[in-house]
């Protein structure tokens, strides 16, 4: 049986925009933008119909508008996407245990050895992305190869709803024509040092001589002289656990309010509690981010008596953090994140009747959250926030958020 590596990187295309474009059919064939506040937001994705515009995610909400003024902008669902992703990611591990993800909707999976079972790279590859199309009517697109790098490069040029298999023994050949910008690691900077040094594609960089870029680069001019052979020795490590678990927001409006900072904090709080909970872990040490209104980031941190996944916790020692933090100025945006993570049950701490009942009202809160939504019940100062938006929680808190509220690998 044929034993050579056999690595394909797995990405949907335009997640977001491509659940929405499944969800609502007056959505499907149209320039759809998922994002939020046009001010001060950012697009979060964009499908593409409305790509040709020049809009991409990551661009100012306001810029997308510009561009595409006819574009449809959603506001985000997280929880759609979260359920999507969860459905993506256990058709992938039908093929293999080896599933190592990079996003919610990327990853790179081992199928070294599951050849005997499913066939050929491609064609595993093939039967993955045609499981999500028929069970989930999302695209996807793939990339087949012997290493990480060179898969991950197959996929990018495979989009939209493709896939390209590079074997083994062409992996050089395909890597050759493609610009040095395409090599990991390699921004603006960089490419403007290697144009200089007369190096414009990958090939340049594979036919120099590695001490020659060595002495000019440094332990960069090794990496690259490897990558751009196609040599690239990482292996796929499966469900790598987050190292933390975090959520922020970006205020509609700079403040200076200490009540609006605690709601904030107070919401922030509540949210990772209870996806801390979710994922069955806790945590041993906490952080405030403060982002002020001339985006100066400042960050505290505080190491917990003992490991929780109590949100109401977290949220009296982010207020206790912020009281400590002198600001001088009005405040863009606010983030609570749990560090330290470790398996959810721990040793009992001094006050263990507390602690279990609070274990006790955060189950009956989660339940009924999992049964009638997140909002179903909430303290008065986070229900304020949502009565006065008029929006659901998991769409309000992040409508204009700053990046994505996900679990973070580091």
């Amino acid at each position: 049986m044929d034993r050579s590596p056999a690595i394909l990187h797995l990405d949907m295309d335009a997640f977001y925009a491509s659940v929405e474009q499944r969800d609502d059919p007056r959505l499907r064939g149209r320039p759809v933008v998922v994002g939020g506040n046009p001010r001060r937001g950012v697009v979060l994705a964009a499908s593409y119909e409305v790509r040709p515009s020049g809009v991409r995610s990551a661009m100012p909400m306001a810029r997308a508008l510009r561009l595409a003024p006819d574009a449809v902008v959603v506001p985000p669902r997280f929880e759609a996407y979260a359920r999507a992703s969860e459905q993506v990611f256990a058709i992938f591990e039908r093929y293999t245990p080896l599933v190592e993800p990079l996003s919610l909707d990327e990853a790179f999976l081992d199928v070294t050895g599951s050849r005997g079972l499913f066939g050929a790279p491609a064609a595993i590859a093939a039967r993955i992305r045609a499981d999500i199309a028929r069970e989930l009517s999302l695209p996807c697109s793939a990339g087949v190869a012997a290493v990480k790098f060179v898969a991950k490069i197959a996929s990018d040029l495979a989009k939209p709803n493709g896939q390209r298999e590079v074997p083994a023994h062409e992996t050089r050949a395909f890597l050759a024509p493609l610009p040095v910008a395409r090599l990991w690691g390699v921004g603006p900077k960089l490419e403007a040092v290697l144009h200089e040094l007369g190096l414009r594609t990958v090939g340049d960089v594979a036919r120099a001589d590695r001490e020659f870029l060595a002495e000019r680069l440094g332990d960069a001019g090794r990496h690259l002289a490897a990558l751009a052979r196609g040599e690239d020795d990482r292996v796929v490590v499966p469900d790598r656990q987050a190292k933390s678990i975090g959520a922020e927001d970006t205020f509609e409006e700079d403040t200076d309010s200490a009540e609006a900072l605690r709601r904030a904090l107070h919401a922030q709080a509540l949210r990772v509690g209870r996806r801390l909970r979710r994922a069955g872990l806790r945590a041993r040490n906490i952080q405030l981010k403060v982002k002020l209104a001339d985006f100066t980031i400042l960050t505290r941190r505080h190491t917990l008596a003992s490991p929780t996944d109590d949100g109401q916790l977290l949220y009296r020692e982010a207020t206790e953090l912020l009281a400590r933090t002198p600001l001088g100025q009005p405040v863009r945006l606010t983030g609570v994140t749990a560090q330290e993570l470790c398996g959810g049950e721990g040793q009992l701490g001094l006050f263990a009747g507390t602690e279990a009942r609070s274990g006790r009202l955060n189950a009956a809160l989660d339940a009924i959250a999992d049964r009638f939504g997140q909002g179903a019940v909430s303290p008065a100062d986070v229900a304020e926030l949502e009565a006065a938006d008029g929006l659901d929680e998991e769409i309000r808190r992040r409508v204009g958020a700053a990046r994505f509220d996900v679990e973070r690998d580091g």
